[in-house]
């Protein structure tokens, strides 16, 4: 990692339900959940809510009736709002550090040097720069791995006495390991309760039982990516920095539906949606896709209807044009049986490689690229909004009610001019 001796790791604590006080100081201080897509479950918990008992993942319908007695407030998740606000602190973190790994919408892990006070002094500045500036709480943890980071900063969120900023080497030796022996494998980075039935099968039961064991052995037992866990715990960086962490093998644009589909029709109407937006993505990130795959689900509790469609179209040429991928993606809609109620549809494009790189044999460019379909109909949607402009169905305004139920909606309140907050003074 170039011109860095340490990873400063950032992340945002109960993100969504945080990104919502930022605007409605009235929640803090309140049980807060945050729940998911069509409100479906839990998905955020704020400190008051976790002490109420609830487990994330919880059903909404289960909680509900309860919620007024505790004082409880439920709201839909507001993604335009969380990623305004994800985008506002992830540019904030590239003022303190020229190596940014943007991990997740909430996580971000940092190259930072400097003598273990000045070190210590630079988490306290980020932490204080990212509630001033963005209106968020961080918890920073800094350590010279990327794991050992990921647990300073896990014991930095649940710590009182690290004030939110953990510098894993300030720490005595036999205090770390106090607490590692303290913490359960299923804490660690990467490490899901299968895996640790497993490693408790064999005697590892806490994070420093997995950090003194000989890493060969966890590599012949389990994988090479669990050894790199364990070279990580004992101080040795195997994990690299990243610029980006786009260059994945496939992307994946799926959703349930409020209101079921029924025809083929309007499932083609969600198919151009869902094409439309795989090409922006493809095309912000300089990637094209091979194979387009999409796909349709009935709910697994309706036995009367089962069907589970889908159609894996090989395209002629790498590409992130939107009209081929609208074409491939509506060809799920001759499977479709109609009057069944589909609830759940996506589309997954996969062998992606990077804009350019074709091979001699694909001597044409596809003239929709050539001509720039695909940045225009972003460049239209960014000026003028999702929905104002698209491929067939895709523009086709007062289409089925197929959109997520958000019923519990906040405002959003710094993507969209009428629902702006307004401050009056007095």
């Amino acid at each position: 990692m170039p011109g860095s001796d340490y990873i400063a790791h950032v992340d945002v604590n109960s993100f969504y339900a945080s990104a919502e006080r930022a605007f409605n100081p009235s929640l803090e201080g309140v049980p807060v959940v945050v729940l998911s897509n069509n409100d479906g479950c839990v998905v955020t918990r704020t400190a008051e809510a976790k002490a109420l008992g609830i487990p994330m993942g919880e059903p909404w319908f289960k909680i509900a009736p309860r919620a007024k007695a505790w004082g409880l407030v439920a709201l839909s998740s507001n993604y335009e709002l969380y990623g305004d606000i994800s985008s506002r602190v992830m540019e904030l973190l590239g003022r303190y550090s020229a190596w940014v790994e943007v991990y997740s919408i909430d996580e971000a892990f940092l190259g930072v040097n400097g003598t273990p006070i000045q070190i210590r002094k630079l988490g306290r500045t980020i932490k204080d720069a990212v509630r001033r500036h963005v209106g968020v709480p961080v918890c920073v943890g800094i350590a010279r791995t990327k794991g050992l980071a990921k647990l300073a900063n896990k014991l930095a969120k649940h710590n009182p006495d690290f004030a939110g900023v953990c510098h894993w080497e300030s720490i005595p030796e036999d205090v770390r390991e106090g607490l590692m022996s303290r913490l359960s494998v299923v804490e660690l980075w990467g490490v899901a309760a299968r895996l640790t039935k497993r490693l408790n099968a064999m005697g590892i039961h806490t994070i420093l039982d997995l950090k003194n064991t000989n890493p060969v052995l966890i590599r012949d037992r389990f994988s090479v990516v669990l050894m790199r866990t364990v070279l990580e715990l004992q101080g040795t960086a195997c994990i690299p920095m990243e610029e980006e962490r786009v260059g994945r093998d496939q992307l994946i644009f799926s959703r349930s539906f409020s209101t079921p589909v029924t025809t083929a029709a309007d499932m083609g109407q969600v198919m151009s949606v869902y094409a439309q937006q795989a090409s922006a993505r493809l095309a912000k990130h300089g990637l094209q896709a091979k194979v387009l795959t999409a796909f349709a689900g009935t709910s697994n509790y309706n036995q009367d209807s089962i069907s589970y469609p889908s159609v894996c179209v090989p395209l002629p040429l790498p590409t992130a044009d939107p009209v081929l991928l609208h074409r491939a993606a509506n060809s799920l809609c001759e499977r479709i049986y109609e009057g069944v109620k589909y609830v759940r549809a996506g589309i997954m494009v996969t062998d992606l490689r990077p804009t350019g790189n074709q091979s001699p044999l694909e001597l044409f460019e596809n003239p929709h690229e050539e001509r720039g379909i695909g940045p225009l109909l972003e460049a239209v949607s960014k000026r003028y909004g999702r929905g104002s402009i698209g491929l067939g169905s895709a523009g086709v305004r007062g289409g089925p009610d197929w959109s997520m139920k958000r019923e519990m909606l906040s405002p959003r309140y710094t993507t969209h001019w009428d629902e702006l907050l307004l401050v009056k003074a007095s």
